[in-house]
Parts: structure tokens; sequence; C-alpha cells
């Protein structure tokens, strides 16, 4: 309101004790002070100051006027302040959206770390494959697997996309260790199988690469259940990285032709995506920050 405005120049005129050491104080002429005492005598109904050629003097409603100002202009100032401190002091709550087995394997036994580092922050973790709209649907941040993002968001890469292959160690020892990608087609193999996730399999090393059809009596949707029946000795699975790794370091599977890398589409980049804009609060910008650390070490 401009009423306010008008309010701290006139205390700043009763607290400098003129109007031309208030106007050099506020860096504004002395006729543009008058202007603005003078309005806020016509907002109150009557004179708050009694002026002569060299001084003033305080009317009755102009000492009313005076304190209510003073009470105000501390409550913006304290507010200005606390407003201040929340910039700077990461706090509330975080709307987060995953896709499903991401979310579960990889997010989620992240979230009580960073909790117990950000007490004043809170997570609110939906898992879903479908894409959510982070303005619609009141989101803050989504992690999104993708070799390319749609227009209009801001983004940051936690780590690479990458599909292996698995198999128990007693499987590898009754059915063979592959020892060229050519070699799987005479073994059970387990993959999603949906959309571009067929059967045709693109695969390279440092020198050479190959495009070779892998049929499979199972496929399935979801990677964690992929990996669930590759444990139960049942072939060897096609899985992201970050579904095995738990497994891996167990011994309970072993990669498959580790020195084979996967093309497209078993490629791309996983990003914590959020809306731009000029301010991050800092709740999203240290969550993101503790992410990007966090798919350093264990997305590789």
């Amino acid at each position: 309101m401009e009423m306010l405005n008008e309010m701290a120049i006139f205390a700043q005129v009763v607290e400098s004790g003129s109007f031309s050491a208030a106007a050099r104080q506020l860096g504004v002429n002395t006729s543009a002070v008058s202007r603005h005492v003078t309005r806020l005598e016509a907002h109150m109904g009557g004179r708050l100051l009694q002026r002569t050629t060299r001084s003033f003097a305080l009317t009755e409603l102009g000492q009313e006027v005076l304190n209510g100002s003073k009470r105000i202009l501390q409550a913006a100032r304290e507010t200005h302040a606390l407003a201040g401190s929340y910039s700077q002091h990461p706090s509330g709550v975080i709307r987060v959206t995953a896709p499903v087995v991401f979310g579960e394997v990889w997010l989620a036994p992240l979230l009580p770390c960073f909790l117990d580092t950000y007490p004043d922050v809170s997570v609110r973790l939906t898992l879903t494959d479908n894409t959510m709209d982070l303005i619609e649907e009141g989101v803050d941040l989504a992690l999104r697997i993708s070799r390319e993002l749609a227009p209009g968001l801001a983004a940051r890469p936690l780590g690479r996309m990458r599909y292996i292959l698995v198999a128990t160690p007693d499987f590898l020892q009754q059915s063979g260790t592959p020892g060229r990608p050519e070699e799987l087609g005479k073994q059970s193999c387990i993959y999603l199988g949906y959309g571009a996730f067929g059967e045709y399999w693109a695969m390279q090393t440092a020198n050479e690469s190959c495009r070779i059809r892998i049929p499979a009596r199972l496929t399935i949707n979801n990677s964690a259940a992929i990996l669930a029946a590759v444990l139960q000795n049942g072939g060897i699975g096609l899985v992201p990285f970050f579904t095995a790794r738990e497994a891996i370091l167990a011994g309970q599977v072993v990669q498959v032709l580790p020195e084979w890398e996967f093309c497209e589409p078993y490629a791309g980049k996983i990003f914590a995506v959020y809306t731009p804009g000029r301010h991050l609060a800092p709740k999203i910008r240290v969550f993101i920050d503790y992410l990007v650390s966090a798919g350093a070490i264990n997305l590789h």
C-alpha cells in the first residue's frame, strides 16, 4: 500500500527533525517529502504536524499516527528479516516424483540421511511411471530417465542410465557363461520386452559393435521383477545398473559380458528436473545437490 510508504517518510521526518534532513537521508527532494506527508494527512483526516518556517511540532493526531507507524514499520522489518532467514535456511515440504523402481531401489534409501541432515525439511515422494506435470500437480522436483528432456524445464544430470546383463553364479555354472553377445541367443534371457525395448539388442565395445536378436520366453515390464526372476536362477536378466547394484555387491548375481555396453534404447541419463526460475528455494537446492553427490557415487 502507498500509505505504508507515506508513513515511513512521515516517521523519518519526525526522527530527522526537519523535512530537508529527511529528504537528504531518503535521497529525494524536500518538496517530495512534503507531498508525501500532506497525502498522509489527507488519508488520516487531519493535521499531523504544526509547521513553522523553521520547525514543526506533532499534533495529538500526529503523535498517534507516529506511534502506529513505528509499530507497523517494526513489524515490516521483522517480517523482512524472517523472509531473509527463510531464504537462507532450508525448510518446508519438498514434493518429489520418481519412476517406481528407481524410486524404490535408489531414491528411497537415500532419504533418511537427507532428512537427518536437514531436520526442518520434509519430503513427499510419489512413485509413478507416468510423467507428472510439475506446475499443474504441484511437484517441486521430478527424477526422470531420458535421452532428452521436454523444453521449458531446468534439469541437473544425476548419472548415466546404464543397462547391464546379470545372472546368478549357479545359473552360469549350469548353463555356461557367454563370451560374446551372439551366444546370448542360446541362453534363457529376461528383459522388458515392450515398446522400444524389444528383442533386438544393439551392443558395442571400444572396438566393435553388433545387433542381435534375443527371443525370450519371459519378458516383464518391471526391472525389479526381472531381478527377482534372475535370483531364482531363471536366466540372464537385462536390467538397469541401479536395480542390480546391491545384488552385485552382495554376490547374489554377477555381471555378464561386462565389457559390452548397450546402445539405445537401453541408454540415457537420469535427471533431476524442476521448474526454472530466478530463485531456487534452499530446500530444493540442497536436495538436488545431495542427489547429485549420491549419483556420482552409486550410479556409475
